[in-house]
């Protein structure tokens, strides 16, 4: 008789044990993100805690949206805020004056896209998914990607290095202006 770790151990409380530890993270990291005054303790409390929520989905059987986390918010949003506040100006220098005339455009343009997508969204009908049978499984959720919605990730690409090049811009700006 070979004695193996599930015989000493049962499967579901390693589960547990995993899902207790991600929730620690996920817990742990969203307070590093908001207690802390240093913003790049808080950016990397925000990381802890996404990569918490990645392994919540993981527990949750669902690996295409646990590593769509990991890609997205860890790899690209987490590290894209990291780079904006290396190229952002000194947090000791005085902030330049706001123009009131461009705040309160900000402020109504903001409320009139605010209140278009509540109404649509108000306005629409949900219903039941009636056709459940189809396959979700990350092999098909890839072909998907890559040949029906590549529009989507290239529409995506374009948006982020366009992103990446106007913070340079913005942050070359600031720094010829100073």
């Amino acid at each position: 008789m070979t004695t193996t770790i599930s015989n000493l151990i049962p499967p579901i409380m390693i589960a547990q044990a995993a899902f207790a530890l991600m929730i620690v993270f996920t817990l742990g990291g969203a307070f590093l993100a908001v207690i802390p005054k240093n913003i790049v303790h808080n950016i990397l409390g925000l990381c802890l805690a996404m990569f918490g929520i990645t392994g919540v989905y993981l527990y949750l059987g669902s690996q295409f949206v646990a590593m769509m986390q990991l890609l997205i918010y860890v790899g690209a949003i987490c590290m894209t805020f990291i780079f904006a506040i290396l190229l952002s100006p000194p947090l000791e220098k005085e902030p330049p004056k706001r123009n009131k005339t461009k705040v309160i455009t900000a402020a109504i343009v903001s409320g009139v896209v605010f209140l278009v997508m509540v109404n649509m969204v108000m306005s629409l009908k949900f219903e039941p998914l009636t056709d459940i049978t189809r396959d979700w499984s990350i092999k098909t959720l890839g072909q998907l990607l890559m040949t029906r919605y590549f529009l989507v990730f290239e529409v995506i690409s374009l948006l982020l290095a366009i992103a990446i090049i106007g913070s340079i811009m913005i942050a070359s700006f600031v720094r010829k202006r100073n």
